[in-house]
């Protein structure tokens, strides 16, 4: 079923509210305007749930059921905006859809965004939400993540939306040359965020900072 509020938002979810994330994000650092320009239009507050629509725009994760959680919104716009720096990757591959959001975020600035989700619950929300939205450069499957989705490999770019204590290689595997990965590393509270640029066989490392995130877990449910 399709969220029914408003897709602009009133009040605390208004043009206003979200200009105000957008400065907040400016001041931390985000500079790519296209990145800045998606999180000030996708409608965060369709995402969570209706008792938390009024903190859709502040500047924090919220819980998203089963477990999981819609990342902060400057984690969502540092780790896009290391994707889509250029060359704009054609193809982005998703690890955790979640509950779409950083999938929107995606779709408005890149060509074509492939998706996996192991929590089917989770799955069947945001396939519909997205569709509302006339994101149709989305495709999403319910499978396990560490696998990668080799079918539409190799992707000038991978995002991984929950953290492994190791990065798998399968996912290193699937970059095109010249290819970036952006994950999250590490145990519950000490994860690291990093780049992963590929050039051959030898992949370059950058830090993009310390953030929490949920593990990443092998297998579907």
């Amino acid at each position: 079923m399709t969220d029914r509020r408003d897709y602009n938002g009133i009040g605390m979810t208004s043009a206003r509210t979200r200009d105000r994330l957008v400065q907040r994000l400016k001041e931390q650092g985000i500079a790519d305007p296209r990145v800045l320009e998606q999180i000030r239009n996708v409608p965060r507050h369709l995402f969570v749930d209706e008792a938390l629509a009024s903190r859709a725009y502040e500047d924090t994760a919220l819980p998203i059921g089963l477990g999981q959680t819609i990342s902060q919104p400057w984690v969502v716009a540092r780790m896009t905006e290391a994707i889509v720096a250029e060359p704009t990757p054609e193809k982005v591959l998703e690890i955790g859809t979640g509950c779409g959001y950083q999938t929107a975020v995606l779709a408005g600035i890149v060509p074509h965004v492939y998706s996996i989700e192991r929590l089917g619950a989770l799955l069947r929300r945001a396939r519909p939400l997205l569709r509302s939205l006339d994101l149709y450069n989305v495709q999403l499957r319910h499978g396990d993540g560490w696998q990668g989705w080799s079918k539409h490999a190799p992707y000038g770019g991978i995002i991984v939306t929950a953290a492994p204590e190791q990065v798998p290689q399968t996912l290193l595997d699937q970059l095109d040359e010249g290819g970036r990965l952006v994950i999250p590393v590490g145990p519950r509270g000490r994860q690291e965020l990093l780049e992963f640029t590929r050039h051959g066989d030898s992949f370059e490392r950058r830090s993009l900072g310390l953030v929490s995130f949920v593990p990443l877990l092998g297998g579907t449910s």
